[in-house]
């Protein structure tokens, strides 16, 4: 601690109680040695944080609430491309014998997710799987899971991404393919699910190479992603159209879908991060700490000498702490969009996760962003930590976990950000913590 700013306090400092339904509000509760005693109160703002970024090995991406298909190129990130596989069964298997093969489309719509610029097009090339997907090891697929695929399209589709309306993408296969998967339903050579995975095997979605436009979200569900078979059958004087959809196999478990998200050529700090236990400082990024979902990038945060505290004379008590992160200017705008909340975890020395930070009654402790200033480029994430602190004091041993900061489903978005760290001239990282002294002539 550099300097203490000391706010004279006459009377007990009016403190709100704490709001159940909000756990961003101060949690201080004043004991009965606090109320009968003289009290200080000393504003600390050059406590030492340091700040720096991690990269988990993975992340488990078969859970991801969406499908994740597009490519940009990040000034920062690098390029970035999600890739989604999936494996399918027919919601029937029987079709007449008299019925005639039309076509074969993929069906997708759109789940209201998307990342980076939506006037550019995007290309999605359906590819058939080689292997049936299951996992590597565990029962997970990962944002780092590799499959093969047969490097023929199945189908191709250009579009302008419109993620904001109820529209449906349909996406014409091969015909080869389609007359193929309807001749063996008709000629009743697949009657099941494993003879049908036998056949086929699955279908990642996979952007264009060159593309450079953006990350849109597809929903998953069955009925909203599926491979329609167009089939047709003579009625008197009519021809009558029929159909079987293929849909996500929710029978297996796990579920065979996953998105795999990976990035090239980001910016040189970020290349130091090959393995889970590197802790890039901000003093090496220019200042800078980073987060970026999907791939596992995550702002790290430690106070260091948090108990340093206790060198200030008498008893005392931590009324409210509250971090304060800035994003950096020009890293973010309508496109790379920020959003308004983060989530806190602990990690440990190694940086794996121990546990969600919340309060007692365990609702989550997140980082909210205020825009009061938005309009002078001044906004910052204030994340209430007085509790975190108080834990931390009372630990007898010293710890070496940290906090880590991602957004909200972390493991089904793109969503990146870039923050000022510790030491970055005026628009540092800050912990603003106030602490009351009490029975300081007693001590």
């Amino acid at each position: 601690m550099e300097r203490l700013i000391w706010l004279l306090c006459p009377l007990i400092l009016s403190l709100a109680a704490c709001n159940d339904e909000n756990p961003n509000d101060s949690d201080f509760l004043a004991g009965k040695d606090f109320t009968g005693s003289n009290i200080r109160v000393v504003l600390i703002d050059t406590l030492t944080l340091e700040t720096s970024t991690m990269k988990f090995d993975s992340i488990v991406t078969g859970q991801s609430t969406r499908m994740l298909v597009g490519k940009y190129v990040d000034p920062v990130f690098g390029a970035v491309s999600a890739a989604s596989h999936l494996g399918l069964v027919p919601a029937e298997y029987a079709i007449d014998a008299e019925a005639k093969y039309d076509s074969i489309a993929f069906h997708l719509a759109y789940d209201g997710y998307y990342y980076n610029d939506t006037t550019r097009s995007n290309t999605i090339q359906v590819k058939r799987l080689l292997k049936t997907l299951r996992p590597v090891e565990g029962d997970d697929f990962y944002n780092s899971t590799t499959v093969t695929y047969n490097e023929d399209e199945l189908g191709s589709f250009s579009y302008k991404p419109r993620p904001l309306e109820a529209d449906t993408l349909e996406i014409r296969l091969s015909d080869n393919f389609g007359a193929d998967l309807f001749e063996k339903l008709q000629d009743k050579l697949i009657i099941n699910s494993d003879e049908f995975i036998d056949y086929f095997k699955g279908i990642a979605l996979v952007p264009g190479e060159n593309d450079d436009g953006s990350i849109i979200g597809f929903s998953k569900e069955p009925a909203a992603g599926f491979v329609r078979l167009y089939f047709s059958t003579d009625e008197e004087n009519e021809q009558v159209q029929d159909y079987i959809d293929f849909g996500l196999n929710l029978s297996e478990t796990p579920v065979p879908f996953f998105n795999q998200i990976t990035t090239q050529d980001p910016i040189e700090p970020l290349t130091n991060l090959n393995d889970q236990e590197v802790n890039l400082n901000s003093s090496d990024a220019d200042g800078l700490s980073f987060i970026q979902s999907g791939v596992g990038i995550a702002c790290r945060i430690q106070f260091p000498y948090i108990k340093n505290i206790y060198d200030i004379k008498g008893q005392g008590t931590i009324m409210d702490a509250v971090l304060r992160l800035k994003p950096k200017n020009g890293t973010y705008n309508d496109q790379l969009i920020i959003r308004d909340e983060l989530l806190i975890y602990v990690v440990d020395r190694n940086n794996n996760i121990t546990e969600q930070l919340s309060i007692d009654e365990g609702s989550p402790i997140t980082g909210i962003l205020n825009r009061d200033n938005e309009e002078f480029n001044d906004i910052y994430y204030e994340i209430p930590l007085a509790s975190y602190l108080d834990k931390l004091l009372s630990t007898e041993l010293e710890t070496n976990e940290a906090l880590v900061l991602l957004p909200n489903g972390f493991n089904s978005t793109v969503d990146r950000f870039v923050l000022n760290g510790s030491g970055t001239s005026s628009y540092s990282a800050k912990l603003e913590l106030i602490y009351a002294i009490y029975d300081e002539d007693n001590d």
